[in-house]
């Protein structure tokens, strides 16, 4: 693994160490990096200081970006206690229930436009905050799924939410490397999640990815946080805009 020793990480989207994010947070400490970690809101706490303060994080913040100035205050916590950030992991996302399980031509103005502001434009707000602070340059990562790529059956309007993360993505890696920052989506294959288990017959899908991917194998949280520690390491220096699939090869098939 690529040394990640003297950098300094934000990581959002922690639940409980089934997360995508915790997997991610464990590779970097692993690495060598020192964390801030958010948690959603005080229901949440109990299980997400735990795994923070097991992982050494300098900071451990409240975080729900549909409150009003509440992601302004996690990035004024980093630039008071660091004074700089090198990388970031955004790993949420969400949508009303009676909008996801139905049909995308169906699903409501107000449901579709939280679900873009909580699972897209919450990034792009934290690219903003990020990139004064990232003096050094940096990395900024974000979480997508093949059905922002393809049709994928109950996945419903997270489909299009994603597609519009992945070009937003692009577009600020575009306006963001002349500052040599690297901005990456990446696309692991399903993983058993809490926010996964809110898609109708996950189950199958799972069963679906493990048949068809090259590997026959699913992949988990260990696999998408390996990846991550590389692509905010020097190794990955020369990387940006991609959306970045860890998934057995599932992407490939037809």
């Amino acid at each position: 693994m690529f040394s990640l020793r003297g950098k300094l990480g934000l990581v959002v989207g922690i639940a409980n160490d089934h997360s995508i994010a915790y997997g991610c947070a464990r590779a970097f400490q692993q690495a060598g990096a020192d964390l801030a970690i958010t948690y959603l809101n005080a229901k949440a706490e109990p299980y997400v200081r735990p795994l923070a303060e097991k992982l050494g994080a300098s900071l451990i913040l409240p975080l729900d970006v549909e409150t009003s100035g509440a992601l302004e205050a996690v990035f004024e916590a980093i630039d008071k206690r660091w004074g700089r950030l090198d990388f970031l992991v955004h790993s949420i996302a969400f949508a009303p229930k009676e909008d996801l399980h139905g049909r995308v031509t169906d699903c409501s103005r107000e449901g579709f436009l939280r679900a873009m502001d909580v699972s897209c434009h919450s990034f792009m707000r934290m690219a903003k905050l990020a990139e004064p602070l990232m003096t050094q340059g940096g990395c900024l990562l974000t979480m997508s799924y093949h059905g922002a790529d393809e049709v994928v059956s109950n996945y419903g309007m997270m489909g299009p939410v994603k597609a519009a993360l992945q070009s937003a993505t692009r577009y600020v890696a575009a306006e963001l490397g002349p500052k040599n920052i690297r901005v990456h989506a990446i696309s692991p294959g399903p993983l058993s999640t809490r926010a996964a288990s809110g898609i109708k017959d996950f189950d199958d899908m799972m069963q679906d990815a493990r048949d068809r991917a090259p590997l026959h194998k699913l992949v988990d949280i260990e696999d998408v946080g390996a990846l991550c520690a590389f692509l905010v390491s020097d190794g990955a220096r020369s990387l940006t805009g991609g959306t970045i699939h860890v998934d057995g090869g599932f992407n490939i098939v037809s």
